[in-house]
């Protein structure tokens, strides 16, 4: 990993450079596991949510000026999806209860492999185990799936997002801390 990776909690001003990157991660590296249909009717239920930002729970990672990755976690009932997406709840998740989530992970496709998607897991477990939480969940891409099991997660569900003009095939993933 290049000394020169910086994780800042993003803040609203990093919006406009957030969803171009999303697009492109999406566009390029859902290739391979999806359809061309199924990459565009990603964007109906993939994208950016705004409360992560506003929640101080998203993280941006930047090589330099270059924004190379995105990502964090939630205490929120939303499992995945962006501002735009059907079926979102803001209800705070009990840890006691619940699991937090993983939420709107991106990573540029220049910069795979280079360690940014695990800087954004590590501070989202650290984080949401300060916040009392014991396990996590999180809806995975295709692409996204072996890059989690690297990480701990396993498969708990597979699934379709419905959202879009065709079905997209997504896993429910989960960890305990």
């Amino acid at each position: 990993m290049p000394d020169t990776f910086r994780l800042t909690t993003a803040s609203t001003e990093d919006i406009a450079t957030i969803k171009p990157l999303m697009e492109l991660a999406i566009r390029q590296l859902q290739k391979g596991y999806l359809t061309e249909a199924q990459i565009e009717a990603s964007f109906a239920g993939m994208g950016l949510d705004t409360q992560l930002i506003d929640d101080g729970t998203y993280f941006c990672v930047w090589d330099e000026d270059i924004l190379v990755g995105c990502g964090g976690w939630s205490y929120r009932a939303t499992l995945y999806g962006g501002n735009h997406s059907a079926g979102r709840s803001a209800k705070r998740l009990d840890p006691a209860l619940d699991r937090a989530r993983i939420r709107a992970m991106y990573t540029h496709p220049d910069y795979v492999r280079n360690g940014i998607g695990q800087m954004i897991i590590n501070a989202s477990e650290m984080a949401a185990k300060e916040a009392g939480f014991t396990s996590l969940e999180m809806a995975a891409t295709m692409a996204g799936v072996p890059f989690y099991k690297r990480c701990g997660y396993h498969i708990e569900s597979e699934w379709q997002d419905e959202n879009g003009a065709v079905p997209v095939p997504l896993c429910t993933m989960v960890k305990r801390l």
